[in-house]
C-alpha cells in the first residue's frame, strides 16, 4: 500500500479543510442532474450541455467556496468554468474521468466508462488540483470486475506517471435477480471487498458509500490504514446523511464529498433561483457537515 508522494499529498491537503478533513463538494453529474431540472426525458434531452454548465457554474460561485473544493466533469463544466472565474482561486478542482451512465455484460454487470481523452495530463491541463475516476464493482463477484479493474489499474498507473493526485470511487449495485432485501444485506461486505480491490489496485485516496453501520466504518479504516476515505451522499436527503457522517467521522473517515444531499432540491434553469437557494438552503448544509467534521476532528 503505496503512500502520496509529496505532489500527490498537496494535492490532498487543497481538497481539504485546515484540519486535514476532506470537504468536497461533488458536482460531476450529467444525467441525474438532467432528472432534476426536468420533469419528462423530453424536457431532460433538451437541456444541452451548455446549459448544465451554467448550473454547475452557480454550484462552483456559489457553494463550492465554502466547502474548500469542487469536483466537475470535463464535459460540461471545466474548462469554462475555470477561464471565466466562477472558480475562487482557493478552491479545489477535482476532475471526474467517468462518462455518463455504463455499458453492460451479457451477464448484466456493469462495466464503467470513462470520458474519452481525460487522462492525468488532460486534467493537468484543465487545471485540476487532482482527478476522480468511479469504477462498479461487486466484491463477491469476480467475474463482474475484471475489466473494471483493469481500467482502474490503468488510470492509476496513469496519474502516477503523472504525479497527480487521483481519488478512487467506487459503487456497488444490484444484480440481476437480488431482491432489494437481499442486496441490502450485503452492503456492509460489498463496500469492504470494494474497499479492499481499490486499495490493491493502488489507490491513494477512497471516496466510498456509507459502509451501513459503525463497525462496518470502522473496518474500511482498519483495512484502509493510512489511506484517507471520504463517505459520499448517494443522493439521500440532507438528515440522513448527516447521520451518516457521523457514523463514519467517529469511526475513521476521513471527510465527505457530498452532490445531491447538499444542492439536489436548490438547482433549477431559473439561475436566479438556484443561486437564492444554493445560499439560503445549501451553505448552510455545509456548514451544518463542516460542524461534525470539526467535533470528531478535534476529539
Amino acid at each position: 500500500m503505496a503512500g502520496m508522494t509529496t505532489a500527490e499529498l498537496r494535492g490532498y491537503q487543497q481538497i481539504c479543510d485546515d484540519s486535514g478533513a476532506m470537504l468536497v463538494v461533488a458536482c460531476d453529474q450529467r444525467g441525474s442532474m438532467r432528472t432534476l431540472l426536468a420533469p419528462t426525458p423530453e424536457a431532460q434531452k433538451a437541456i444541452s450541455n451548455a446549459d448544465l454548465g451554467l448550473v454547475k457554474m452557480d454550484v462552483a460561485s456559489h457553494l463550492a467556496r465554502h466547502a474548500g473544493c469542487i469536483l466537475l466533469d470535463p464535459v460540461c463544466a471545466v474548462p469554462g468554468i475555470v477561464d471565466e472565474g466562477a472558480l475562487h482561486r482557493s478552491t479545489g478542482l477535482l476532475i471526474g474521468l467517468d462518462a455518463s451512465g455504463w455499458d453492460k455484460t451479457p451477464e448484466g454487470y456493469r462495466v464503467s466508462t470513462l470520458v474519452e481523452g481525460v487522462t492525468a495530463r488532460r486534467v493537468r491541463e484543465l487545471g485540476g488540483t487532482g482527478g476522480k475516476i468511479m469504477v462498479y464493482l461487486r466484491s463477491d463477484r469476480p467475474e463482474a470486475n475484471r475489466e473494471n479493474l483493469e481500467t482502474l489499474r490503468q488510470v492509476v498507473e496513469d496519474f502516477a506517471q503523472e504525479d497527480l493526485l487521483l481519488v478512487v470511487e467506487f459503487l456497488t449495485y444490484a444484480v440481476e435477480g437480488e431482491s432489494p432485501e437481499e442486496y441490502k444485506g450485503k452492503i456492509p461486505e460489498l463496500i469492504l471487498g470494494g474497499t479492499r480491490m481499490c486499495l490493491d489496485a493502488g489507490a491513494k485516496v477512497l471516496k466510498i458509500p456509507y459502509p451501513g453501520t459503525p463497525e462496518a466504518c470502522a473496518a474500511v479504516t482498519e483495512m484502509a490504514g493510512e489511506v484517507p476515505w471520504a463517505v459520499l451522499s448517494a443522493g439521500v436527503d440532507h438528515a440522513t446523511f448527516l447521520g451518516q457522517v457521523e457514523v463514519s467521522m467517529a469511526n475513521g473517515a476521513s471527510g465527505v464529498i457530498a452532490g445531491r444531499s447538499l444542492w439536489k432540491d436548490c438547482i433549477s434553469l431559473d439561475r436566479e433561483e438556484t443561486r437564492r437557494r444554493l445560499t439560503e438552503v445549501a451553505v448552510p448544509r455545509v456548514d451544518e457537515i463542516r460542524a461534525v467534521i470539526a467535533r470528531h476532528r478535534t476529539a
